[in-house]
This record gives structure tokens, C-alpha cells and sequence, in this order.
């Protein structure tokens, strides 16, 4: 069975600074669903993060821990991120949009994926899961970019 799943939703910052905070792998445990750890485990042919570059990201659906491996396939700073699986559970293929909107940035996530073996029995309940999750990921991304910057002053 196929998921395919999207959400969005405008938030009042520049696509620049959403994008910028998104994007980064090392932010994934902050906003997005499940993860608990993510690792650059791949460099992208020039260095660092790019296209070609490995993201491996240790998460927990359905109560069941999942380690899977994202190589980016495209990489458009400020405007896309797109991820796909070569390694986990199921294929998967991940899409991060930002684009400018008059109240600040339109930003969509899309995930689509190939739910077999043990996750296809599982597919119905997967989607709904996947579409709760990446709405909840947009919201926490938000709320992380509107909070103040926390002091590292310690007196």
C-alpha cells in the first residue's frame, strides 16, 4: 500500500529562516515527530550537507524503534529539501517546500512511501499517523522559530 501523505502551513517568518532551521539535520530532534537522534553519517560530494549527503535518524513509531538512512536527492537552500530512504524499515521519500507567501512562508512536508511487509497491515493506521505527525512537526516548527532566543548566561 502506498502512503502519501502532505501538510502545510504558513508561518510568519521569512522562507529563508524557516528554511535555514528546517534543513538542518542537527534541528530534527527539536521539531520533527518521533526522532530522538540524527546523525550526518554521509557528507555530500563537495562536504557537508548537500546532494548526496546522508542523514541517518533513530525514531520511534508506533511504539516500535525505527533507525533509517535519508540521502538527499535534492537540496535548494531556502526552497527544498528532498530526501529519499536507502536504508530502514520501508521505502520512503521525504519533501521539505518553502516558498515566500504575503504572511511569511508557505511550508509543506510531504511523505510517500511503500508500506510492505510488516507495515502493510499496519498502512491505514501508518497514514493517519504520518499525516498527524508532519502537521504536529509544522506547529512545533513554528512555535520553535517564534521562541525567544534562550540566554546562555548563566550568572
Amino acid at each position: 500500500m502506498t502512503i502519501d501523505e502532505t501538510a502545510e502551513r504558513v508561518i510568519p517568518l521569512p522562507p529563508e529562516q524557516v528554511a535555514a532551521y528546517a534543513m538542518d539535520w542537527r534541528n530534527d530532534p527539536e521539531w520533527t515527530q518521533g526522532i530522538r537522534e540524527a546523525a550526518l553519517t554521509r557528507e555530500a560530494d563537495a562536504g557537508g550537507f548537500g546532494v548526496g549527503a546522508e542523514v541517518t535518524r533513530t525514531a520511534y513509531f508506533l511504539g516500535k524503534r525505527i533507525d533509517y538512512v535519508l540521502r538527499v536527492d535534492t537540496y535548494e537552500p531556502a526552497r527544498l529539501l528532498d530526501m529519499v530512504s536507502v536504508a530502514g524499515p520501508m521505502p520512503m521519500h521525504v519533501t521539505y517546500t518553502f516558498a515566500p507567501h504575503p504572511r511569511g512562508t508557505l511550508a509543506r512536508i510531504q511523505v510517500r512511501g511503500d508500506a510492505g511487509g510488516y507495515y502493510r497491515l499496519a498502512a491505514p493506521i501508518m497514514a493517519r499517523k504520518v499525516r498527524s505527525s508532519i502537521t504536529k512537526d509544522l506547529r512545533d516548527l513554528e512555535r520553535r522559530l517564534s521562541e525567544p532566543p534562550q540566554s546562555t548566561d548563566t550568572p
